[in-house]
């Protein structure tokens, strides 16, 4: 048996594990038990910046050590002293960085350090960054020091959309230069006249073009199939007036975003009306998309076309629409911009782009990023030619990605509801019935533009608890019909105390 070397058993090596690890416990306790007594004694000097030290090189995510370090730092009077420990921590943090690149807590202290030192040198932390980034191209805490630090050091936007370039040519999976890309490019490349879009036509074509062949190089990879969905989505929109309505009973304005409306001057034709007479749809709500206001005002004699406007306080915000006079009053309605309108160009483009997804999904039929794109790029294209086909592609993501089912039947909602939206202003008796019935509905968006209707059918949907928060902004219902829904409790009873004189069914 000599001469053998002994092999641990599973046991063996589990009871030597638990030693050590009862060891690095013991001494870590003792270290933070030192440092937490030299605290109280407000003993910030040269030994606390060692003790600290020799805990944060094995564990660099305790916060509250990085906290006593800084608490020396500033109780040290002598600035040059005070520069010089500063310049040994960024040295410091380095290594606590090697022990974990992703470590919250040092890459904010290198942050503090920085603004509190007298000659940062930022270059120099652009450098580090790019030195992290080669190690380790997707690391997310780098990525966004280096947006820190970039802008310290003044470099170019156009520069780094340089660097972020090579980053994906090396490496497609990488999210944050994507990123990183998404918000570089309104900058160097804005669209020339519409401030709701992002980027040129021709740029993004071609981002379009380079997009693609990241997601087809690997098709279960997610980075670039979520770029796509930056490239061809719409972003939140931009604050206007959604609707707006009149009886000699009641005044309705709505907006497309929530605003605080003493913060806005209300006109109506020659008519101001005073913001402290307005109040939220939801009563103590500072800020709302939906206000009615409180006074009597006579707007009989007024012409059959009027312009309403709303009009910030400090001028810089001036909202417009047109409203026709109707039977009872007055009555006006904005259509929602639901997608970009891309040029013929552009759409070429897209058409292209569909024809490679549908062929992709001939060979791998239950690719998720795929389906999803080829539902967006018909949206993109012509959502009305669509329509029935982009909902069919939800429908099969459903079945695909069970983890996602609640988004997929929400964003189908969101479509549905837009084309009824559409639907019902090319009927023209927009004051009358919206309905949104046997359309599988999961949620209620655009609620605010159905504030002038009188009535909605949201029957045989499948409307939860959830969406009674929407039912607020339906100040002109007559008649609400939420039958064959999935509500829960009494209903009638919550709604009684958000609508007046709406008769419910359910």
């Amino acid at each position: 048996m000599h001469g053998r070397l002994k092999v641990r058993t599973t046991a063996e090596e589990e009871a030597k594990k638990k030693k050590e690890q009862a060891i690095k416990a013991k001494a870590y306790l003792a270290g933070m038990e030192k440092i937490f007594k030299k605290r109280e004694n407000n003993e910030l000097d040269a030994e606390m910046l060692v003790l600290t030290g020799h805990i944060l090189q094995k564990n660099p995510d305790v916060t509250t050590l990085w906290n006593i370090r800084r608490e020396c730092f500033l109780a040290i009077c002598d600035n040059d002293e005070r520069n010089e420990l500063y310049q040994k921590d960024l040295n410091f943090t380095e290594q606590c960085l090697k022990v974990n690149p992703k470590s919250y807590c040092a890459w904010h202290h290198r942050c503090w350090i920085l603004e509190n030192s007298t000659e940062p040198d930022w270059n120099k932390e652009v450098a580090l960054c790019t030195k992290y980034l080669k190690m380790d191209e997707r690391n997310f805490h780098c990525w966004d020091y280096r947006r820190y630090v970039v802008e310290k050091a003044k470099i170019s936007p156009e520069k780094e959309l340089e660097f972020c370039t090579d980053k994906i040519k090396n490496n497609f999976s990488n999210y944050s230069s994507w990123h990183y890309r998404s918000k570089l490019l309104p900058i160097v490349h804005p669209h020339p006249t519409e401030p709701t879009r992002p980027i040129s036509e021709e740029i993004l074509k071609e981002e379009l073009e380079m997009v693609l062949t990241a997601a087809f190089t690997d098709p279960n990879d997610s980075s670039a199939w979520f770029y796509q969905r930056w490239l061809l989505g719409y972003s939140k929109p931009l604050l206007d007036i959604s609707a707006f309505r009149v009886t000699k009973d009641k005044l309705v304005l709505s907006l497309t975003q929530s605003i605080d409306i003493n913060e806005f001057t209300v006109t109506v034709g020659s008519i101001i009306l005073e913001s402290k007479n307005f109040r939220s749809a939801r009563s103590e709500h500072q800020y709302d998309n939906v206000w009615i206001l409180q006074e009597s005002v006579d707007f009989s004699n007024l012409d059959s076309c009027l312009e309403v406007k709303c009009t910030s306080n400090d001028g810089k915000i001036n909202l417009k629409i047109n409203v026709k006079k109707v039977t009872d009053g007055y009555c006006g309605l904005r259509c929602p911009n639901f997608e970009y309108e891309f040029g013929a160009a552009l759409k070429d483009q897209l058409r292209s782009q569909l024809m490679s997804c549908e062929e992709l999904l001939e060979y791998e039929p239950e690719s998720k990023w795929t389906l999803l794109t080829a539902a967006l790029l018909m949206r993109a294209i012509d959502r009305r030619a669509y329509f029935e086909k982009s909902i069919e592609n939800l429908a099969k993501l459903e079945i695909v990605d069970r983890l996602r089912v609640g988004y997929y039947k929400d964003l189908a909602t969101k479509w549905k509801v837009e084309k009824k939206i559409e639907e019902w202003i090319e009927n023209g008796d927009i004051s009358k019935m919206i309905d949104l019935s046997n359309l599988k509905l999961s949620s209620l968006p655009y609620d605010y533009v159905f504030s002038i209707a009188d009535s909605i059918n949201l029957s045989n949907n499948c409307l939860q608890n959830r969406s009674l928060e929407k039912f607020y902004s339906f100040q002109f219902a007559k008649t609400l019909d939420l039958s064959s829904n999935l509500f829960k409790d009494d209903i009638e009873t919550m709604l009684i105390k958000q609508l007046n004189n709406v008769e419910i069914k359910h």
